[in-house]
């Protein structure tokens, strides 16, 4: 327990040179031996059980709240999800090490690291949960109930992660994607509890804010590295791009006014990653290459700054880009694969066709063997140029995708769902008490 708190704990103040240091491979490594020293370790009654009245009745969120990443994102839409229904709750900001960038201020003003309730929600995926669990120590899991919201975006789960489930009463999760994998490893409570948006945007970051063009079609793909990137699959959005506007000098001629942005964040967390994108880029492609941090709101307004947003992804847990796209009205091409498929479908949103892939290597933490979906780059070439040429469609698909984001991904449906969990939880034990 001693190293792993000191090397868990020093994350926040390394933070900006562990990456420069010591490879993400190494970290990875260094983190899986602490997780299976500390699973065999850890026996059935390892944590003390739920006890009512130990604690007030309430809900502690603990995640990395200040994170610019999906996780991130997910905890603050937890937090806000409890404020919807005015939830008692505490804010307690957590990371795993290197944990990405970390600016974002939303709740600096309610952090703490006092946990005065029963229930804790505890966004750290199930590849990390024995890390946190050994980091914030055992106190913390002690005689609460343990909910961990976990997001995966494969229909397999990593065997390596199953003692997880050691740690948690009960999972959460954004998706019923992620929920239906979830419950083939388990016979704990797993709910869907999906992600809601309302994405502020500010007219100031316009085109010229990003140095973009401002007199060319632009369509955006975006990725954080630490998300893999062969899971995000960007080259098969600039493959598409190229064949559908750059496949010859007479067809780049004809579409001189259509470009593309690529935006990668956390380039520091894969040094390959931007090698590989500008080994597929010609100079003469008019494709735009952004990278370097961009807050919230700047992220926001350039999906709504763009015409459209491609996301040729492998797999999503969820897909918020996607979802907060459509929202700002931008129309987005998709793989029609995944969480991402629970709120778009070719009404919405333009649903790429996909094969069933195996995977010929491993893609840390995605394992050889497994299968994920390989989309059609002719078909969303087709779909780029219709968006491109047909107005009509375009704004059918950009109108239908706002409505549906607005009404469907509204924070109230998700507030009710945890309310009634929590009121369900505290039921369910009141009446063992009394």
């Amino acid at each position: 327990m001693g190293f792993s708190k000191l090397f868990l704990n020093a994350g926040e103040a390394l933070r900006p040179v562990l990456t420069k240091i010591i490879p993400m491979k190494l970290l990875s490594k260094m983190k899986a031996g602490i997780i299976n020293n500390a699973t065999d370790k850890l026996s059935a009654d390892s944590i003390a059980k739920y006890e009512p009245g130990k604690y007030k009745q309430g809900v502690n969120v603990i995640g990395n709240i200040k994170g610019d990443n999906g996780l991130g994102q997910s905890a603050r839409i937890m937090c806000r999800l409890l404020d919807e229904n005015n939830e008692v709750h505490v804010i307690r900001d957590f990371f795993v090490p290197p944990g990405g960038s970390r600016t974002n201020e939303t709740y600096d003003d309610r952090l703490t690291t006092e946990l005065p309730y029963d229930i804790n929600v505890i966004h750290v995926n199930a590849s990390e949960f024995m890390v946190a669990y050994l980091s914030l120590g055992k106190e913390v899991w002690d005689y609460r109930y343990n909910i961990g919201y976990w997001a995966w975006e494969l229909e397999t789960f990593p065997e390596e992660w199953l003692p997880a489930f050691k740690l948690v009463d009960e999972v959460w999760t954004p998706s019923d994607f992620v929920t239906n994998t979830l419950k083939k490893y388990t016979d704990k409570p797993v709910i869907t509890v999906p992600h809601c948006i309302a994405p502020v945007t500010d007219e100031k970051y316009d085109r010229k804010h990003f140095n973009l063009p401002e007199d060319k079609f632009l369509f955006l793909v975006m990725f954080n590295s630490g998300s893999v990137m062969e899971r995000k699959n960007p080259l098969a959005a600039i493959k598409a791009f190229k064949e559908g506007f750059c496949k010859d000098e007479e067809t780049k001629k004809k579409y001189k006014d259509v470009g593309l942005v690529i935006k990668i964040s956390e380039a520091e967390l894969s040094t390959d990653d931007e090698k590989i994108i500008n080994s597929v880029v010609d100079k003469d492609d008019n494709i735009y290459y952004m990278c370097g941090h961009l807050n919230k709101t700047e992220v926001n307004s350039l999906i709504a700054d763009v015409d459209v947003y491609v996301s040729l992804h492998r797999s999503e847990g969820f897909g918020l880009v996607m979802a907060e796209a459509m929202y700002v009205g931008t129309p987005v091409i998709a793989t029609n694969w995944s969480g991402n498929t629970e709120f778009m479908n070719s009404d919405t949103a333009c649903m790429v066709g996909y094969d069933m892939k195996e995977l010929d290597k491993d893609y840390e933490p995605f394992k050889k063997g497994n299968l994920w979906a390989d989309a059609h780059v002719d078909e969303a070439a087709q779909f780029m140029k219709k968006l491109y040429e047909d107005k009509e469609f375009y704004n059918k698909i950009a109108v239908n995708g706002q409505n549906y984001a607005k009404e469907h991904l509204a924070y109230k449906r998700s507030a009710d769902i945890v309310s009634d969990r929590i009121r369900k939880i505290h039921g369910v034990f009141d009446k063992e008490v009394h």
